[in-house]
């Protein structure tokens, strides 16, 4: 049976190259922090999790705007017509927050979502990432505290 993502989170160390931990984040929720330093350029974790198509998406998570869901969600887009769901079997790279100024960058390689370092990223640093949503998409405000904050997470 898939494991859901729990309230607490945890990692799945055979995703990641990095030890890291998952711990509460003051971005939002929970974040997931470096145990080690780890130098740019490098491979750090793969965004794991079932793999399903748009319609199943909306069957799980609806359209419900995201202040009436239960539940976080968790889905990257793979293709114009998959998804991963991470809240299933995901590898704690689903946990990881948005910033304007992220240290990862996400690369989708033969099916796989690899995040890689864009920076040195010191021992106890949170790992973030630009989710870069649609300017279409109604606008949901940032909480990243970067000097570089765009005020939203949706693309400028």
């Amino acid at each position: 049976m898939a494991r859901r993502t729990e309230a607490k989170p945890r990692n799945r160390e055979k995703c990641t190259r990095f030890r890291i931990q998952i711990k509460r984040s003051r971005i939002h929720r929970y974040g997931v922090f470096a145990l080690e330093e780890i130098p740019r350029r490098k491979f750090v974790i793969e965004y794991a999790g079932e793999r399903i198509s748009y319609p199943e998406a909306r069957r799980r998570y609806g359209s419900r705007p995201k202040a009436r869901r239960r539940k976080p969600t968790y889905l990257f887009r793979l293709s114009s017509r998959r998804v991963i769901d991470g809240a299933v079997d995901g590898s704690g790279a689903e946990i990881i927050n948005h910033s304007c100024d992220p240290n990862l960058r996400s690369r989708i390689r033969r099916g796989h979502v690899l995040f890689w370092s864009k920076r040195s990223i010191l021992s106890g640093e949170e790992l973030t990432v630009d989710y870069k949503f649609s300017k279409k998409l109604p606008k949901v405000p940032c909480r990243c505290g970067s000097p570089k904050c765009r005020g939203t997470i949706n693309r400028k």
